[in-house]
């Protein structure tokens, strides 16, 4: 079979089967698309289950020529290594010759993350003047209040607010559910956009009347807006820090752990697989650290 038609199988596969999110099937696919290209050129051609451990050496040093980060690299490793775990699934191949790929080393990137100042401007920077002011505040405050990825963002439904209890339900990656809390600020400005803006939209299309960011078209806000409007807020705060939608995100998870809170209880928060991915977030800096010591150890209190 041709690569793409066994690219297109394995994208069924982490679809139905994994039951990965869109944007994590688009991104293991686009990287096998690029082996797929690799191995269809005239000089380098072979099937999926002809590739060999040796022939990968060439794709991985093609990668590097390119001057693709090491980040990146690991990426696409990772990648092709499930990919070829579905093909011996398949029973395509007897031997997974990706097994012994071995991924770059990358130190652990801290995450960007605002200060409590920052975050202060970003929000006074909104103009709540405008028809969709208070649609970006409601939008900055639960990102921030909830730690939400962009994509759970914008698929939050008004059904799915539980304003007496305080929660609201999250779909999050691998259609795993959880309930985050919904803090006082951020349930104050998401009530009044919806009962005092959204509700005086017009023309709202059906498919998307419980989705509880709309744009001025009467659909569901794009991923790429969210980016726009926060850059935008970044830029008139005068914010020199390259932030996304995922900066509030690890804003959110960084304040919490400097907080106290336990590490456990913001990785289900933030629906974390791992406790090691949410343990990035005890990047806490010196001082912080040097008083928690002296305020709690016991040594220090004599």
């Amino acid at each position: 079979m041709s690569w793409e038609i066994w690219i297109n199988s394995y994208r069924q596969y982490l679809s139905i089967e994994k039951s990965l999110s869109t944007n994590s099937v688009d991104a293991y696919t686009r990287d096998i698309k690029k082996l797929g290209l690799y191995f269809s050129e005239e000089n380098n051609k072979k099937s999926p289950k002809d590739v060999q451990h040796e022939d990968f050496m060439g794709f991985l040093s093609d990668l590097h020529q390119q001057n693709i980060s090491a980040r990146s690299q690991s990426r696409i490793i990772s990648s092709i290594k499930s990919f070829y775990k579905f093909l011996l699934l398949e029973k395509e191949i007897n031997i997974n010759p990706s097994e012994l790929i071995e991924s770059p080393k990358i130190g652990k990137k801290l995450p960007e993350f605002l200060t409590i100042h920052e975050i202060d401007n970003l929000i006074k920077s909104i103009d709540r003047s405008k028809k969709e002011g208070e649609r970006n505040l409601a939008m900055l405050e639960v990102l921030y209040g909830c730690g939400l990825r962009v994509s759970e963002l914008i698929e939050l439904k008004v059904s799915e607010i539980y304003w007496k209890e305080g929660f609201i339900r999250i779909i999050g990656k691998g259609n795993k559910e959880r309930l985050v809390p919904l803090g006082k600020i951020a349930s104050k400005h998401l009530k009044i956009y919806i009962d005092e803006i959204r509700v005086h939209q017009n023309k709202i299309k059906d498919h998307f009347i419980d989705h509880v960011f709309i744009n001025k078209n009467g659909t569901k806000l794009s991923r790429v807006m969210v980016f726009k409007i926060i850059k935008n807020l970044a830029l008139q705060s005068g914010i020199k820090k390259n932030i996304s939608p995922h900066t509030l995100r690890h804003s959110f998870a960084t304040h919490l752990v400097e907080g106290g809170a336990d590490l456990r209880a913001v990785q289900e928060m933030l629906g974390h697989q791992s406790i090691t991915t949410t343990e990035i977030y005890t990047h806490l800096d010196r001082n912080y650290l040097k008083q928690t010591i002296l305020d709690h150890h016991p040594m220090e209190k004599k």
